[in-house]
């Protein structure tokens, strides 16, 4: 019994890996539409079972799209499964946690700080406006406000790397935003002092690149970022403090992003 599920399996893989080669074979980009499932059945000598198993996989992970009525088309190709793997592994173990968080912000200040030279010289006064723009937006509605807030941040680190014109970058800079502010709230408090110094900060990231001053604007980001670090390492460590309490003490602590 074991062995013809295994033997299934297989099959489904041979079907997925074929579907992708396929893809890349045929130079196809997203939006392209791939063959009936009757003939992708026949070119890669599989059951229609088989097929429609392998495009449930794909589908999964963005690879293809399903458009019900319409056929099978390649997909977005975006980072949405990373992103849902990455949250679920912070929200399964609250121990974990704290160093989600961590490896989350190493990664968005390493793609800021290692492209700083670039950004700087590549934003135009239309983006750099716009930016102001962002830091006026989050001036105005406040962190207590939520999503006005949180949105005009996303945004603003969507906007810095855009002039890269490097997708991947953009998608896995935003990606790890969207896995950020989904797990933060299950860490501390984000206090008012932090709202006023987060806001501080992204103008000093503005002002630095509209002056062309690569140094300042990497000494903007890590104004940025230190504090954030520093939430994290406050939250670990009253957590551990929590841990080592008898049980009946308070609940899980809080942060807001």
């Amino acid at each position: 019994m074991s062995g013809a599920k295994s033997g299934r399996q297989l099959l489904r893989q041979e079907v997925v890996e074929g579907i992708k080669r396929y893809i890349l074979e045929e130079r196809l980009r997203p939006g392209d539409p791939l063959p009936t499932e009757p003939a992708l059945c026949e070119a890669l000598g599989a059951s229609r079972s088989s097929v429609r198993e392998a495009v449930k996989i794909l589908a999964a992970l963005d690879i293809v799209e399903v458009r019900h009525g319409h056929g099978t088309y390649v997909g977005r190709l975006s980072l949405s499964a990373l992103v849902e793997s990455l949250t679920f592994r912070g929200l399964l173990s609250p121990d974990d946690d704290f160093q989600v968080m961590a490896d989350l912000v190493d990664v968005r200040e390493l793609f800021e700080r290692g492209m700083a030279d670039r950004i700087v010289s590549l934003l135009n006064e239309e983006q750099l406006d716009k930016l102001d723009g962002l830091v006026t937006t989050m001036r105005r509605t406040g962190a207590k406000e939520g999503h006005g807030f949180v949105e005009a941040d996303r945004a603003f680190h969507a906007l810095l790397v855009a002039p890269l014109g490097n997708e991947l970058i953009g998608q896995l800079s935003m990606a790890f935003w969207d896995v950020y502010s989904i797990v933060a709230p299950h860490l501390d408090g984000f206090t008012h002092a932090d709202e006023t110094a987060t806001i501080a900060a992204h103008q000093n990231i503005v002002d630095a690149a509209r002056a062309g001053d690569i140094t300042g604007f990497m000494k903007a980001l890590g104004e940025h970022y230190a504090p954030v670090r520093r939430r994290i390492s406050e939250a670990r460590a009253r957590d551990s403090a929590l841990s080592r309490k008898p049980s009946g003490g308070s609940g899980p602590l809080t942060v807001g992003p």
